[in-house]
């Protein structure tokens, strides 16, 4: 199924969120934390709102394997796919995946919390 926003098809820009994630991730943990996985421990992740399931683009974000949430939003947990336990580096990632799909016209916001 090709849905495009804004004349870029979803796949497109869940690839481009992950990949921003993923060099916020990278830059944060080099910069702020010598490349070494300390301090505070957790999660993050990215909600984007507002996109029912049942339709074009809500199959189209399940597709491109996006998944929902118990909260109704779509979510993608850890965008940065990065596996280190510091919440920070993980929250820059979200963040800046939020940010990608903000660009696009979601709602999107990252979340986090401490394990």
């Amino acid at each position: 199924m090709t849905v495009t926003v804004n004349g870029v098809e979803v796949d497109a820009i869940v690839a481009e969120a992950k990949t921003a994630a993923r060099a916020a991730a990278e830059r944060f943990f080099q910069e702020k934390l010598n490349g070494r996985d300390q301090y505070a421990c957790g999660f993050a992740w990215v909600d984007i709102f507002g996109v029912r399931g049942n339709t074009k683009l809500g199959r189209a974000l399940t597709q491109a394997g996006v998944k929902k949430s118990h909260t109704g939003a779509f979510q993608i947990w850890n965008p940065a796919d990065m596996y280190v336990q510091n919440v920070d580096t993980l929250e820059a990632g979200a963040q800046a995946a939020a940010d990608v799909f903000k660009r696009y016209g979601f709602t999107a916001y990252a979340g986090s919390r401490l394990d």
